[in-house]
């Protein structure tokens, strides 16, 4: 059949899906994570055999490091997988609970109950571990789900799919709860952020060109990040050991993802001390340094930064360095220029700590801790489904309670309104 009826198709059988997963019980919904989590452990050489494959052809056609790096499953990745499905299912079921339940005077009873969002559609690039954490977030908080990973990454998502579908199978859930598109054509992205009559929200997931070209054409709501462009500030009163450990897994424990730090402010009282020591740091593990002027009179392999570099998302092994007069300027810098996903700030003193988290307005602030803490699994949320820098719906990683909405619900017992 063609793409579009294809895609119509898709979507018919997952709002039909919805239904019952909406229902489904929360023992239905922990049995088909548990066998998924099963069937991924017993089929870990076929799904290393299909990612083999993916890799190769990724390779061949020329596809960069950092893209590599994220389509690239190993022993420990697999596992990983199997252990994020599990952990999702030890997690509290938030559907169907009930909150902020208050008397009236008329004495009816005003409260809300968590309930699911209904379809969710993810389109994410790369990441094959994606399918299992999406499938197992939307599935235990009572939604459907309709999945289109990107072509690279094509076989390993098939084989991933087929263990999604046999755990689904045992505990008698409908496998059309989570629908892993088959084509790689292009068009069928574009009917799925147009079907609101299927689908209720969607996720992209992978860099800022997908993500402008999901949030122009779709025609339901989206939940998004562009970019991350994060920010370590190292403050005036911070420890030098701690700035310097918490720059370096900022930085340079992975290249490629949306919470490494990609700016780093230097408070200029500590500068002169400071800066020689984080950048030195930084360039031993290959890091080039674009820096202010007052950076590059301190480091002298610091190349000058333009306006641009102050909005960057590397992606890369480089980083724009500035110095700063204090954690005002800090603050003023980070919301002028960053993609407010995640900033982290490196101090001992409490007042400026807790200015930075008040004024800091990014969907993640830090104090005294890396960027790289910016996930779902770190945050306790078991997996994500992806973060947010928009202030509606859901803002940071979104887990469970950010696939769910509240409803207004009323207790009565024969009251009518005077």
């Amino acid at each position: 059949m063609d793409v579009k009826t294809y895609m119509q198709q898709v979507g018919r059988q997952a709002r039909e899906a919805s239904r019952a997963t909406a229902r489904a019980s929360t023992a239905a919904k922990n049995t088909a994570l548990l066998a998924m989590a099963a069937a991924i452990r017993a089929g870990r050489a076929e799904l290393l055999a299909a990612n083999a494959a993916d890799v190769a052809e990724a390779r061949g056609n020329g596809l960069d490091a950092a893209m590599i790096d994220r389509l690239q499953l190993s022993e420990k990745s697999v596992e990983a997988m199997a252990q994020g499905l599990e952990q999702v299912a030890a997690l509290p079921d938030p559907i169907g609970e009930i909150s902020d339940m208050k008397r009236r005077p008329s004495g009816i009873q005003v409260g809300k109950m968590r309930v699911p969002l209904g379809v969710v559609g993810i389109i994410y690039e790369a990441r094959p571990n994606v399918t299992a954490d999406a499938a197992a977030l939307c599935l235990k908080s009572g939604n459907a789900a309709i999945l289109r990973g990107g072509k690279e990454a094509l076989r390993a998502n098939q084989a991933i799919a087929a263990c999604v579908r046999a755990g689904l199978a045992a505990a008698g859930l409908p496998e059309t709860a989570v629908q892993v598109i088959e084509t790689t054509d292009r068009e069928a992205v574009g009917h799925l952020v147009a079907m609101p009559e299927y689908v209720d929200v969607i996720v992209p997931r992978g860099g800022k060109g997908l993500i402008e070209r999901i949030s122009k054409e779709a025609r339901v709501p989206v939940i998004k990040h562009l970019d991350g462009n994060c920010h370590v500030y190292v403050d005036d009163a911070a420890d030098p050991d701690k700035a310097l450990r918490i720059l370096e897994n900022s930085k340079t424990q992975r290249l490629g993802t949306c919470n490494t730090a990609e700016s780093l402010l230097i408070a200029r009282p500590v500068a002169v001390s400071l800066a020689p020591t984080l950048c030195a740091m930084l360039a031993s593990r290959g890091v080039e340094i674009r820096g202010c002027e007052e950076t590059r009179k301190l480091v002298p392999q610091a190349i000058a930064a333009t306006e641009e570099d102050w909005y960057a998302e590397y992606l890369a092994a480089i980083i724009s360095v500035r110095i700063v007069a204090d954690v005002g300027e800090a603050i003023a810098h980070i919301n002028k220029y960053s993609s407010a996903h995640t900033e982290a700030i490196v101090t001992e003193n409490y007042t400026n700590a807790m200015r930075f988290l008040r004024e800091v307005d990014s969907a993640s602030v830090m104090v005294n801790a890396s960027t790289r803490f910016a996930d779902g699994f770190e945050y306790g949320l078991g997996a994500e489904i992806g973060i947010s820098t928009d202030k509606f719906h859901a803002r940071g990683p979104v887990g469970l309670d950010g696939l769910t909405s509240q409803k207004w619900i009323v207790l009565g017992d024969g009251q009518t309104r005077a």
